[in-house]
């Protein structure tokens, strides 16, 4: 029997969560997605020692906030440039996570990583941007998905954030799983497999709703903690995975039988009504999507700034 992982290749699109070009070379995925914690780890790696000295290069002064921030979006793009080479489909390129509640700035950024991308010969269409998806942050990529750049919001932990997404024309979503299960074994829950982890549970939920309403938005289920997770979503739209768990599915040659699929029977979804005071007060009422979202924009805010840290100090590494 082949492996897992071309099993899983058979009926969902794999998308590489990395930012390591030699992980993505390895593995072959269809995608490939970034964020600032991962560009951060891959800024480490010796084969991107040349890559960052020819951003810091471009600074003329590095006490400058607004050219440090501008140099570690130069970072991701030329990253992303890389990583474009290696997969056939889209690279998803984050957003500050700094500008997570606004909408204006969020909108502008998306537009210029386009730009430099397009500077690199690269076209939107092999490009997604990725947001919060925070109300500002759906807000954004509404207008951006209207001028023709696609987006992929992420750091979704909740229906209600689904539904605003798939209702604002989202490209793709990113619904995060092991951080949803996180948040429930820190409140004293034990899933006894796959199929009660709560992750598993509200991204097959959301997979559920969008066929049910017949929305266009991709389904792509993130942030695994197991193996099992993955196979408990075998079929949903796409699934980005980390080096690790590639590895660990290319290894095991077990059989892999599909879970999602959208000719399947769904439990009736009523569709959701948004707007801006229902989706505040239905975040208000789950603490997990909140916190978790918080929690998520903290940790990629503080990334950002360890990054534009190494690149202003950057004369000690060449």
């Amino acid at each position: 029997m082949s492996s897992k992982l071309d099993q899983l290749k058979a009926i969902t699109d794999v998308v590489a969560d990395t930012g390591d070009i030699e992980a993505i070379a390895r593995f072959s995925p269809q995608d490939a997605t970034t964020n600032p914690s991962l560009i951060l780890k891959a800024a480490a790696l010796p084969q991107y020692e040349a890559m960052i000295s020819k951003v810091v290069a471009q600074l003329s002064n590095r006490d400058d906030a607004s050219q440090l921030q501008q140099a570690a979006t130069q970072l991701a793009v030329e990253i992303g440039a890389e990583i474009s080479k290696l997969v056939p489909g889209k690279v998803s390129t984050e957003v500050d996570a700094r500008l997570s509640f606004n909408t204006t700035a969020m909108i502008h950024e998306g537009r210029r990583i386009v730009e430099l991308y397009q500077a690199k010969g690269i076209d939107k269409d092999r490009l997604l941007i990725k947001i919060a998806s925070t109300w500002e942050g759906i807000e954004a990529a509404k207008a951006l998905e209207q001028e023709g750049i696609e987006c992929n919001l992420t750091l979704l932990f909740s229906l209600i954030q689904a539904a605003a997404c798939a209702e604002a024309g989202a490209t793709l979503i990113s619904p995060f799983v092991g951080r949803i299960l996180d948040w429930h074994v820190a409140h004293g829950a034990t899933p006894a497999n796959a199929d009660e982890d709560p992750g598993v549970q509200s991204v097959s939920a959301i997979y559920s709703y969008y066929k049910q309403h017949n929305y266009k938005t991709i389904v792509m289920g993130a942030s695994f903690r197991n193996c099992g997770e993955i196979e408990a979503l075998a079929g949903c739209d796409r699934l980005t995975i980390s080096p690790a768990l590639l590895s660990e599915l290319k290894d095991d040659c077990g059989a892999l039988p599909r879970r999602l699929s959208p000719t399947m029977e769904f439990a009736p979804q009523s569709k959701i009504g948004i707007n801006e005071i229902d989706f505040r007060w239905a975040m208000n009422e789950d603490a997990m999507a909140t916190e978790k979202l918080a929690e998520g924009i903290r940790a990629f805010a503080a990334d950002q700034v360890k990054l534009e840290a190494l690149l202003r100090g950057w004369n000690s590494h060449v």
